[in-house]
């Protein structure tokens, strides 16, 4: 069945000059309020062509993509599309046959290469697509770069969606600034949605959002921790980039439900005072034929020259920062993850790969910017007009960068010269930790400096500690397949390495099966092992995951000053023949100091000097060797005095016993 075109209205020319009431006016109709009831929301303005012109325009999602309205007492959808080097755009779709001549949009007169119009009797629910016929004659179908849902792959149409949602967070809202804040505790669960857990009936399927906003909240909440970080949710087409080849930058990945669903998901998480990062990639997209990739016919989201346009590790297209409109379509992708799904924050991937013009490439397969430099001054400005915008419009969020170079301050402020992130993954730490604990022990003591090098650089950045998917992937295997040794000895090194990790400086992730010990390497077409809670040593590590987040969590030390020399100060870094660490974790007054004790070997230690920060009685908080956690049970009875004897340049010091492979949390009593 064919369906009328109704053209947009048009707004008069812009070029006159405006007053600070008028321009306001214009300000507030294209962030979408009403204006006397004249412009509807989702209409363009002149001031939306302005800012797009500028790539200042950071909500395009109001104006671009499927809307629907009631225009002139008519009831319909309007369509707006980027398609600047189009000859002709139409939407097909079930509504009009896929009849290419049915539905003809028209281009904006303004010179932005916008094609909208308006479809009556077309609205929530109904699947499409733009047809467009590019300048040298070719006919393509693209899935809409702002739709807001899309069909399961392989299916590829987008589908029109209402994207109201009755929202119940309104608590964890008005309170997420603090709960986000540099100090307080940061420790992410990072998960796979299509392989945390699955339902065993029909076929293993993946479980849809409603389902893991039941089960992964209560889990959650369980382990406590206090964040969750979604793997890329946004809509890709192959389940086995797990998310990171992104078609749909303003639409959730459809295998696992509706807009409406995910929403639920991170309401109910929310609900529990669990907080939700989402993964996002700004780095690079797929050339699958319905997307993006040659768009109108031209390079139009990504470089023309290969040299600057194809991401040689992911075989993907990579985004012409330079271009405004480009700009403004990305940070609009990431307000509205903000905006709508009520996200806390992003985690940025790739960012090494968009800053380096060179970044996997050899030489003559980059092109040097205008200066000869490597630095892509694209990309840079564009990171940086991103966390300005982010933070300008949400402050109690936190934008995080996954860069592995030396770049400096990466996380920040702009205006003090930094790329504006609020924090940065640690992967320099991370690698140098694996290393470590990879060697069998006995050689340990050659590669001490690969546990203390990180305190050089540690208050550079602000850190997040990272161990994540990618370690346990691509045949590196498990983290507890990582650790030498025999059966006690591995579990005892996992625990020995999440404790380490907790009691240093930074935020904390860990990727979802490490905290049940899991055996095998990660298989996104798979469940994650839970059966293996049915053994002692697995259900030791789940538990001791669970009490360090509830120690981390009540433990002011260990969380307040996490970016600062302030709150770390070495005890002992020296006993690289002795392959132990001593340190202290420090709160302002030091009235709640927290000293952790290291050992990496498979020996007990006996009557071990260590000097202590202040004078009196120690207690054990946790250690990593309780019997509860399938550990050997030594320790030092619970509480230790001190001693008025010289150690490590401090006046007093505790004589402990080390478990092996072991690691103790001590407090003083006042």
């Amino acid at each position: 069945m064919g369906s009328t075109l109704v053209p947009s209205r048009r707004t008069a020319k812009a070029s006159v000059r405006l007053t600070s009431r008028e321009r306001d006016r214009l300000i507030i109709d294209a962030q979408g309020h009403a204006s006397g009831g004249a412009v509807s929301p989702h209409e363009m303005t002149d001031f939306d062509s302005h800012l797009l012109k500028e790539g200042n325009h950071f909500r395009l999602y109001e104006k671009l993509g499927a809307h629907v309205i009631e225009r002139d007492g008519v009831k319909g959808t309007k369509f707006a599309v980027w398609a600047p080097n189009a000859e002709r755009v139409s939407v097909i779709g079930d509504f009009n046959g896929w009849n290419k001549d049915a539905s003809l949009l028209l281009p904006r007169w303004d010179g932005t290469g916008i094609w909208e119009g308006f479809v009556p009797a077309v609205g929530h629910g109904q699947v499409y697509k733009y047809a467009i016929r590019t300048r040298q004659g070719w006919e393509l179908e693209k899935s809409d770069p702002v739709g807001f849902h899309s069909e399961i792959p392989p299916k590829s149409a987008s589908i029109i969606w209402d994207m109201a949602y009755a929202w119940h967070d309104g608590a964890w809202m008005s309170a997420r600034r603090e709960r986000n804040a540099h100090n307080k505790p940061f420790s992410v669960y990072e998960v796979h949605p299509g392989s945390w857990m699955r339902v065993p009936e029909g076929g293993g399927r993946a479980f849809t959002y409603t389902e893991l906003a039941d089960k992964l909240t209560a889990y959650v909440k369980k382990m406590g921790y206090t964040h969750v970080e979604l793997m890329p949710v946004m809509a890709h087409p192959f389940q086995g980039s797990w998310g990171y080849q992104t078609v749909g930058y303003f639409a959730p990945a459809s295998f696992f439900g509706s807009p409406q669903e995910l929403m639920y998901l991170i309401d109910r998480m929310h609900q529990e005072d669990i907080g939700v990062i989402l993964d996002w990639v700004p780095s690079h997209f797929p050339n699958d034929g319905h997307g993006l990739w040659q768009f109108d016919g031209t390079a139009l989201y990504e470089h023309e020259d290969m040299r600057k346009g194809f991401h040689p590790d992911w075989k993907s297209s990579i985004f012409n920062y330079g271009r405004v409109e480009v700009k403004s379509y990305l940070i609009s992708s990431a307000m509205f993850w903000l905006d709508k799904y009520h996200a806390d924050g992003l985690r940025v991937d790739g960012v090494a790969s968009m800053l380096y013009l060179d970044y996997s490439r050899q030489e003559g397969e980059w092109i040097p910017n205008c200066f000869g430099g490597r630095e892509n001054l694209e990309a840079i400005h564009f990171i940086e007009q991103l966390n300005e915008a982010v933070y300008g419009a949400h402050p109690d969020v936190q934008m995080i960068a996954e860069e592995s170079t030396a770049w400096t301050k990466v996380s920040k402020p702009v205006a003090d010269g930094g790329l504006g992130f609020g924090m940065k993954w640690n992967m320099g730490w991370m690698h140098d930790t694996l290393v470590y604990f990879s060697k069998d022990p006995v050689y340990r003591k050659y590669h001490h400096n690969q546990l203390t090098f990180g305190l050089l650089y540690a208050f550079t950045e602000n850190f997040m500690l990272s161990l994540s998917h990618d370690e346990v992937v691509h045949g590196k295997g498990s983290l507890l397949r990582k650790m030498p040794g025999d059966d006690w000895q591995k579990f005892a090194n996992l625990r020995l390495l999440f404790g380490y990790m907790f009691g240093q400086p930074g935020k904390k992730l860990h990727f979802m099966g490490g905290e049940i010990a899991q055996w095998d390497e990660w298989d996104y077409q798979k469940s994650l092992d839970w059966h293996l809670l049915e053994w002692a040593p697995h259900q030791g590590v789940q538990r001791w995951m669970q009490d360090l987040n509830a120690m981390y969590r009540r433990e002011p030390a260990l969380y307040e000053d996490d970016f600062s020399h302030h709150g770390f100060e070495w005890i002992d870094c020296g006993d690289w023949q002795g392959s132990s660490l001593f340190f202290v974790r420090k709160t302002a007054d030091r009235s709640q100091d927290v000293m952790v004790v290291c050992n990496f070997t498979p020996v007990m230690r006996e009557a071990y000097r260590v000097g202590v920060p202040h004078a009196g009685l120690w207690r054990e908080i946790l250690n990593s060797d309780g019997k509860e956690y399938w550990g050997g049970g030594i320790g030092n009875a619970g509480r230790v005095h001190s001693d008025p004897v010289p150690a490590h340049g401090r006046e007093h010091s505790l004589l402990l016993r080390l478990p092996p492979l072991g690691v103790i949390f001590f407090k003083r009593e006042c």
